[in-house]
């Protein structure tokens, strides 16, 4: 049997055809075979589940690789590249098809399974401008500790808070503001995240306290991002209460909650070990720059 948080690529057996793109009559084939590892593959199956396979939504085309009949490897090749493979056969067919696909802005994942696909994918004579080491924590269990009365989930009247915010940590965090690159994108991400209810926000006299997204919302896990705390505030416990109720509320409805950390981060890192939250896995992102 398969155990979550294992990275099964081995060996391919039988007949195995190139990659094809998947088909929306293979949606929920798809999802069964993400639901094998649901930790690792929340985004994928996330964007399937909201989306649809066929989406400009998805900001790319997912892809199956089969061998007799059964799906070995499922991939996202867009704007950001992600992959999920049982076999090498898998992996590397996936490496070839997005050697020859339109550049993506990122590859993201395990770090086993990064690297293998990128010793492949590098020939293409793309380069790494940038590479980050992330922490996968997870939390099953929201610890019992004060909690903030005031968390609610975002609306529409919040999106310029929103956008601002998101903007600030994308830029401070890549090196690239969305706002800039893509305003109107950006803009339309984060209304329709919001009009999803996947923003909360706790704001006190025009104040932003604590802020997160959920980025991918199944219901074995859900993925949190950009979580915010006013930098001036910080140590204070906002973070902790506004991030144990989100948490607790979430928990409820969901097997567990998710998220990805700078390596760096040793402080950080400290934050979310008092509220519970569990290491994982090591993943890395591959911020992609243009062949000379």
């Amino acid at each position: 049997m398969r155990q979550e948080g294992e990275n099964y690529v081995g060996k391919a057996c039988g007949h195995a055809s190139q990659p094809e793109p998947l088909r929306e009559s293979e949606q929920q084939q798809a999802l069964t075979f993400l639901q094998e590892r649901p930790l690792h593959t929340v985004y994928m199956a996330s964007l399937i589940r909201d989306n649809g396979v066929q989406s400009p939504l998805n900001r790319g085309r997912f892809y199956r690789y089969m061998s007799n009949g059964e799906i070995e490897g499922i991939a996202l090749l867009g704007h950001a590249t992600l992959i999920e493979a049982r076999t090498e056969s898998a992996l590397s067919s996936f490496a070839r098809l997005a050697q020859h696909s339109s550049l993506p802005h990122l590859i993201r994942g395990e770090e086993d399974l990064v690297m293998r696909f990128w010793n492949q994918y590098e020939k293409s004579g793309q380069s790494a401008s940038r590479v980050c080491r992330e922490l996968l924590l997870e939390q099953k269990q929201s610890p019992a500790i004060k909690e903030a009365t005031g968390l609610r989930q975002a609306t529409l009247n919040d999106l310029e808070t929103v956008i601002r915010v998101n903007s600030e940590m994308a830029l401070a965090e890549s090196g690239s503001d969305p706002l800039q690159r893509d305003p109107e994108g950006f803009r339309s991400r984060v209304t329709r995240r919001i009009k999803r209810g996947r923003n909360w926000i706790w704001v006190e006299g025009g104040r932003v306290l604590f802020k997160a997204d959920i980025i991918a919302d199944t219901p074995q896990v859900i993925y949190l991002e950009g979580i915010y705390v006013d930098p001036e505030l910080r140590g204070n416990g906002y973070g902790s209460m506004g991030l144990t109720a989100l948490t607790r509320k979430l928990l409820s409805r969901s097997g567990s909650v998710c998220l990805t950390l700078n390596a760096r981060k040793e402080k950080t890192r400290s934050f979310y070990r008092r509220a519970g939250y569990v290491f994982r896995s090591h993943y890395d992102t591959i911020y992609l720059q243009a062949a000379n």
